[in-house]
């Protein structure tokens, strides 16, 4: 039986791959629900839309128990280096959290990375002991790019967020996974727990969804169908596929065959 390593990032290790989000739930009942039948240890909330000093009851942080999820900060909403480390320090600060999930957004209708501002940003928050996870084009030279300011893993998209298109370009996601050596977590567009296996195929080390789960019109099913997913994804890949051929190959052997 194969054996996997647990998903490693900037020397701590997580027990699953699948890492989520905490938005667009109905209500925080089902999204605790959804958390659990995901297997996730890695949930992510944006810093800009969460009541960090849980201020009232209904506070998103008052139902995410910290002794059994690892909170990780993003900076979800920023168009801008400035505000992308104002946001940034916030989180560090409000949830004595040193990583990131960093988000530089260049464009506001299809929610893509500005891949310069990104960069910029990875730079200053590396120099300033953050441990930055940058949600990322799947561009390998961004990748690189991003690696070389001292990015603790990056997030390729799979197609934009909140789109559930799957990955677009494979092939894109292999040449990054070929050219960094940080982990490599597809972070957007996942719509199904068949994207989740696909994405896992191609050798990321792990997958960060959320409105695939929020939005299913049964949020604590889809989860345990993303996590299936990505841990069927992930066996396969180790597994290994076999060659693709142009031709038919019989399955039962043709030596000794009557009239052979």
């Amino acid at each position: 039986m194969l054996k996997d390593t647990k998903l490693t990032i900037a020397g701590r290790e997580f027990g699953s791959r699948l890492l989520v989000g905490t938005g667009k739930y109905k209500d925080n009942a089902v999204m605790v629900e959804a958390l659990a039948a995901s297997g996730a240890e890695v949930v992510t909330v944006a810093v800009r839309r969460v009541d960090l000093k849980r201020s009232t009851a209904e506070a998103l942080l008052n139902f995410i128990d910290p002794k059994k999820y690892f909170l990780l900060p993003n900076t979800a909403g920023c168009y801008s280096v400035e505000e992308a480390l104002r946001t940034a320090r916030l989180g560090r600060e409000a949830l004595d959290s040193e990583w990131v999930k960093l988000e530089v957004i260049g464009d506001e209708r299809t929610l893509l990375p500005d891949a310069a501002g990104l960069i910029e940003a990875t730079k200053v928050l590396v120099k300033e002991g953050f441990k930055v996870l940058p949600y990322t084009n799947d561009d390998l030279i961004v990748a690189r790019r991003l690696e070389e300011a001292g990015a603790s893993a990056v997030m390729p998209l799979a197609s934009p967020i909140g789109s559930g298109m799957g990955v677009l370009n494979p092939i894109n996601i292999q040449f990054i996974r070929e050219a960094v050596k940080v982990p490599v977590i597809v972070d957007a567009g996942v719509g199904s727990a068949s994207d989740a296996t696909r994405a896992m195929e191609l050798g990321v080390d792990g997958i960060l969804m959320n409105t695939a789960i929020a939005l299913a019109a049964d949020p604590v099913a889809m989860a345990t169908a993303m996590r299936l997913g990505v841990e069927a994804g992930r066996l396969s890949f180790l597994a290994g596929r076999m060659p693709r051929k142009q031709y038919a190959d019989p399955s039962s052997p043709t030596a000794g065959m009557i009239g052979k």
